[in-house]
């Protein structure tokens, strides 16, 4: 596989589109730049940017910045060769048959991501097989229709406990590669492999992209766990995936919220109902990361785990965590006991939609779970309650938000509200928020030397004419840009291709950190627009900065020539005037 292909690559896709399908984006005005939260940390005022012109991202709060290859390996987590492969598949581009860049793990991962997929076509035939008539009473007891059960790629791990195994072993599969696949172990004694998932109904688990990545299967006898979940393999971290996110994603943008259960059943149910925008942690506690996910498809969030004890411990354990990442939450009760599932086909779809849209701020919901923990008939209880809340309520990151809500919960509980809001104000730390701020630097930047910039970033002939002689330009080793510039004209004179994202990764951070702050001002592109060729007005740019240059070199002569008059150096101030007249009128 040549350059040429990654080139060519690159040029078909479309960076903002790729990059909409993980990030909310906003376009910025009438100019080619395209802003929203950073899904690679946490913030609450956008820092993120994709510049539709340049193809590039950057990130001013972390610092993330690449094309949209290094976009997909950063948020799927796959190496090169496989980002590479999966938007040439995504974009119905041909891969060349040659492979230098699929290094060892790479051909891992591939190989086991063929498993789970190879797993998961068998156990769909089992399902649907005779030996799946458990399997399918149970989904129909369940009101899981065959329509439902094809939409979920729903399947049925034989009881033998073999059919795997033999099936890798007859296909050849390496010994790593099953080791690593989590389908299947390695018999203590005598040798050879078993199934790891038997007589269970399987749930496949898909990362974001829609390839099955891991499986989740349910007993349908007295076997324990009652659930069992895949290990950990090359392709699969429980902490970063949620289940049916990659189904759920394009109705939580469409309704600015996601809806988070506990269960897989929940997730199904639900969504056959016609709500389709809702996810399920994948038989793990909450992650900040699995919260990050989310964020950055929707920033509201209705979370609707179990009516029990453990439901309502998990749910406060993730309002803190959503708090954190800067979300706002909302808490669904269901009444009769009932989980998600249950609900909808007790109740139906429209009496859970309602239930939804009059879904209680976590704050009263917390409220309401302070008042079952401590006595409130007296003003000490009332008081623990509230400090019980307070942790909670300091993990709001506005600070306005924060108080309005400590009003609000004093209020609920009957507590004074004035002695205590003077002791949250001591205790609450305001969050620091990752911002777009111009540095002093770029306010250090000619208008001139922004033309000269600009036209060498967009246009060839600027580069051609211009390129070789930046050496040269009187003004350079003055100029805030002047590494960037440097750089510009050695990737020019090294007669190698040129693009934003080559330049960039040949700068140190600070000269990174300017060209993103010069690329991502950029105004109207009509502001540019101009009759004169671009050759044309990058040479008066040039002129000008040559102009600048002459005119501060004066300057410092002027301030010495001061300095040795006043000094009563005589024949320096001399000296130093003959070469001031030397440089001609100005």
């Amino acid at each position: 596989m040549a350059f040429d292909f990654v080139d060519q690559l690159k040029s078909s896709v479309d960076i903002v589109a790729v990059v909409g399908e993980y990030v909310r984006l906003k376009k910025a005005g009438a100019s080619p730049r395209w802003v929203g939260l950073c899904p690679f940390h946490t913030e609450k005022s956008p820092s993120f940017g994709v510049h539709s012109t340049r193809q590039f991202y950057k990130c001013f709060g972390c610092g993330a910045a690449g094309d949209v290859l290094k976009f997909v390996m950063e948020i799927e987590g796959l190496s090169f060769y496989e980002a590479l492969k999966a938007l040439a598949e995504r974009h119905g581009i041909p891969m060349p048959k040659r492979h230098e860049y699929s290094d060892p793990e790479s051909r891992l991962r591939a190989s086991v991501g063929d498993l789970q997929e190879l797993a998961a076509k068998q156990f769909r035939e089992n399902l649907a097989g005779p030996k799946g008539a458990e399997a399918r009473a149970y989904l129909q007891r369940r009101g899981v229709t065959p329509q439902v059960a094809e939409e979920f790629m729903l399947g049925y791990s034989e009881g033998g406990g073999q059919q795997l195994a033999r099936l890798f072993e007859k296909q050849g599969v390496p010994r790593d590669q099953l080791e690593k696949s989590g389908l299947v172990m390695a018999r203590q004694e005598g040798g050879g492999w078993f199934d790891r998932f038997r007589n269970r109904l399987m749930f496949p688990i898909h990362g974001e992209t829609g390839k099955v990545i891991a499986f989740a299967g349910r007993a349908l006898g007295d076997d324990n766990p009652k659930y069992l979940n895949s290990p950990e393999t090359p392709i699969y971290q429980k902490s970063h995936v949620l289940y049916n996110l990659h189904r759920a994603k394009a109705e939580a943008r469409k309704l600015d919220f996601t809806i988070l259960v506990e269960g897989y059943m929940d997730v199904i149910g639900v969504s056959a109902a016609g709500i389709r925008g809702v996810v399920a942690s994948c038989g793990t506690a909450l992650t900040n990361q699995q919260v990050r996910m989310l964020k950055r498809h929707s920033e509201k969030v209705i979370v609707n785990f179990d009516p029990d004890n453990a439901g309502a411990g998990a749910t406060e354990r993730s309002i803190q965590l959503f708090i954190e990442e800067g979300m706002r939450i909302r808490v669904l009760e269901l009444d009769g006991g009932l989980d998600p599932d249950e609900y909808v086909k007790e109740r139906g779809a429209s009496s859970y939609r309602d239930r939804l849209m009059h879904s209680k701020g976590y704050f009263h919901w917390l409220a309401d779970r302070a008042r079952t923990r401590f006595d409130m008939r007296d003003s000490d209880g009332r008081m623990q309650a509230f400090k019980w809340l307070l942790p909670n309520v300091q993990r709001v990151g506005e600070k306005l938000e924060r108080l309005a809500v400590v009003n609000d919960i004093a209020f609920q509980l009957g507590v004074e509200p004035g002695p205590v809001l003077e002791q949250f104000r001591k205790a609450a730390v305001d969050r620091k928020t990752a911002e777009m701020r111009p540095e002093n630097r770029e306010t250090q930047v000619t208008d001139a030397e922004r033309t000269l910039l600009r036209l060498l970033l967009s246009e060839e002939d600027v580069r051609e004419s211009l390129g070789p002689h930046l050496a040269s330009l009187g003004q350079l080793e003055r100029l805030a840009t002047r590494r960037i510039l440097e750089t510009i004209g050695a990737m020019i004179q090294g007669g190698g291709r040129f693009s934003y994202g080559d330049l960039e990764a040949r700068l140190d951070e600070a000269g990174r950190k300017l060209l993103g702050l010069l690329t991502w001002s950029e105004e109207d592109p009509a502001r540019h627009r101009s009759a004169l060729p671009s050759v044309e007005q990058a040479a008066n740019a040039w002129r000008d900065l040559n102009a600048l240059g002459q005119k501060a070199d004066r300057a410092r002569l002027r301030a010495r020539i001061r300095e040795a008059t006043s000094a009563g150096r005589h024949e320096e101030a001399l000296s130093l005037i003959a070469e001031l007249d030397g440089q001609g009128p100005e």
